[in-house]
């Protein structure tokens, strides 16, 4: 088994493809090891020292590491693990605990929130995602759409950027009703 890695804008995080799916449907991301129970394999990516964070998307795992480790001690003990349970066929989530993509239901929800969906679902999480990370819509009040950001947007130096200048500007330019975008 070959599994890529390629750099995020996030220097603390890291993108490993293992050449098939991760995550079937939705996506989860784990903020401390403390949670991550429900994924056999983000806890054991989690018992590497100076991991602090784990997140599964579709095709892909990111791993942000601790500002004081250094990638080229992590990355190999991380390519291990991310072989060997992929090899071994082991589940990458545990039955009933996958993460939904979005909160809330779609019942009820007003116009102006379902063309904001489409618009993340369609034009920014694809891209987003081949940075190694996701943005999940959380609600839209007064004109402001409130976005949960994940993997390797979380805590990336430059997310503060794509929000206001990408996201921001796309979403103003489709659906007049919004006047800003701010980070969950």
């Amino acid at each position: 088994m070959f599994i890529q890695t390629e750099e995020t804008p996030n220097p603390a995080t890291l993108k490993f493809l293992p050449g098939r799916t991760v995550m079937g449907e939705g996506t989860a991301d784990f903020a401390r090891a403390e949670g991550a129970e429900r994924s056999p394999l983000a806890s054991r990516l989690f018992d590497v020292e100076g991991v602090r964070r784990v997140f599964l998307g579709g095709n892909f795992v990111t791993v942000t590491k601790a500002d004081e480790k250094d990638w080229a001690l992590l990355k190999p003990a991380l390519l291990g693990i991310i072989m060997e349970h992929f090899t071994t066929n082991q589940p990458v989530m545990l039955v009933e605990s996958v993460v939904a993509t979005e909160a809330g239901s779609d019942e009820d929800e007003d116009e102006i929130i379902i063309q904001i969906k489409e618009l993340l679902e369609t034009r920014v999480r694809p891209a987003v995602a081949q940075d190694g990370g996701d943005i999940v819509f959380h609600s839209f009040e007064d004109g402001v759409v409130y976005l949960h950001m994940q993997g390797s947007c979380s805590g990336c130096p430059s997310s503060t950027a794509t929000l206001k200048m990408g996201i921001e500007n796309m979403l103003r330019h489709y659906v007049p009703e919004v006047l800003e975008v701010r980070p969950v």
